[in-house]
């Protein structure tokens, strides 16, 4: 049984990025494009630190979702997602250690996904495994 589950695995690490980087994609797409309609993002300025957030969740949760250059677009989403974690969450709210109270549980596993991501590569249902490189 054990080596029918492990079988699965690099679907399972594709699935892991897919599904990663579509949530990542859509705090973009809800900030740029409106979808899903998000009242908080309404008057968005792309020249602010959410219009810049917003380029970086778009850009790199398209590229994390298909899975092209995936290695360093994980690295540059779990860097991008832990300086969220610090500035949009720590910082307005303190709580360091325990981001359940400062509302940084996702920004937090976005972070270790990603680097996990970065360590594991982009598993076999991606662009990059159909040119053959990590």
């Amino acid at each position: 049984m054990h080596s029918q589950i492990t079988a699965w695995s690099p679907q399972m690490l594709s699935l892991l990025r897919i599904v990663s980087a579509y949530l990542l994609l859509l705090h973009g797409t809800a900030k740029l494009l409106g979808a899903p309609y998000a009242p908080m993002f309404a008057n968005l300025e792309l020249a602010s630190i959410y219009g810049v957030a917003a380029l970086i969740e778009l850009v790199f949760g398209a590229l994390l979702l298909v899975g092209l250059f995936t290695r360093v677009s994980a690295f540059i989403a779990s860097g991008f997602t832990a300086a969220a974690y610090f500035i949009g969450h720590v910082a307005p709210n303190g709580n360091l250690l325990f981001p359940m109270l400062n509302g940084g549980e996702s920004a937090v596993l976005f972070c270790f996904v990603f680097l996990y991501i970065f360590f594991a590569g982009p598993g076999p249902w991606s662009v990059d495994a159909m040119r053959r490189t990590d």
